[in-house]
């Protein structure tokens, strides 16, 4: 069985970024072993998972493998991508819908912590949710090599950190496809699924609250009615006057963003629209759905009590 050793440290400075990448880049999760290994599994069943069809990934030569790491699962090598619903309670729905997109630096998906529990959590509250299972960047098909691949990227160009800028998109064009993708599915089967089309909203973790910013700002059919930025990118940007209401949840000890400023939510005020901003002593990056001893972990009552005060929570007057 195949273990790999956690990333050798690196010296501040210029090869700072380096090391916060390798964070959020290679497992994105919260948990306390920075040594915990990654075990291989099986390929899950997902016979909820609806296919989006936006075809496989181009030159793709590594199939999809999962694996088990501080009690979670992730997906690795996704090319193509899906949409799992995880709908409220006959008579319990409120007509919002959110479609939620997992971290893990675009080349894993943190599909337990940041997708599937976060989804079960939103249905209690009456809220339809989505979990998308985005296509990723390509790795080798076992953990070590897995882990090389990472080493190999970080010595590359740092990738651009604007989710508004045209770069971005074009950086992550497979995946702003899924995601345009996943809110055309929703909308199609709106009434399927108690949804009301005007009030589908976007969540994401790390790389998918990038996706989330991007889907956000590019103006095309997929824009969200309200969106979610959990320790993502926080840089500032041009926000267009529609832009929709955001939420920010970020720990001031998270290895990624903590010490980038807070251009994005002052960019979200000066140009008018709404923003709440939740700045955590402690959490580090990835905390997610999982239960610490820090005030991080309330963040998922508090994007509730935010969704609350929107409206969401309740059907639509």
């Amino acid at each position: 069985m195949s273990q790999t050793q956690p990333l050798p440290r690196t010296r501040p400075g210029r090869q700072r970024w380096r090391v916060i990448l390798a964070v959020a880049l290679l497992w994105s999760t919260a948990a306390s072993a920075q040594d915990d290994a990654m075990v291989p599994i099986e390929v899950p069943a997902q016979p909820d998972a609806i296919a989006l069809g936006t075809g496989p990934l181009p030159d793709a030569t590594v199939d999809e493998s999962w694996h088990r790491q501080y009690e979670r699962v992730f997906a690795r090598n996704v090319t193509e991508a899906t949409l799992t619903p995880f709908l409220p309670e006959a008579g319990k729905a409120t007509g919002a819908a959110v479609i939620v997109a997992p971290g893990g630096g675009f080349r894993s998906l943190s599909m337990e912590n940041e997708g599937w529990d976060v989804a079960r959590a939103l249905a209690e509250q009456g809220v339809a949710a989505f979990v998308l299972k985005y296509r990723l960047n390509q790795t080798p098909a076992d953990l070590d090599g897995f882990a090389q691949s990472i080493r190999q990227m970080l010595s590359g160009p740092r990738p651009p950190r604007d989710p508004g800028s045209r770069e971005s998109a074009t950086m992550l064009a497979p995946q702003l496809a899924d995601s345009r993708a996943a809110f055309a599915l929703v909308r199609s089967r709106a009434s399927e699924w108690n949804v009301d089309p005007d009030r589908i909203g976007m969540i994401g973790f790390s790389a998918g609250a990038m996706l989330t910013m991007v889907t956000a700002l590019s103006g095309e059919d997929a824009k969200p009615a309200f969106i979610g930025n959990v320790y993502g990118p926080i840089s500032a940007l041009e926000v267009p006057a529609d832009a929709p209401p955001l939420f920010v949840a970020l720990a001031a000890d998270d290895g990624l963003f903590s010490n980038a400023g807070f251009g994005l939510i002052e960019s979200w005020q000066k140009a008018g629209r709404p923003v709440e901003f939740h700045y955590y002593e402690r959490g580090g990056h990835g905390f997610g759905m999982y239960s610490k001893d820090t005030t991080s972990t309330g963040w998922f009552d508090a994007w509730v009590r935010w969704l609350k005060m929107h409206g969401y929570l309740a059907p639509k007057k």
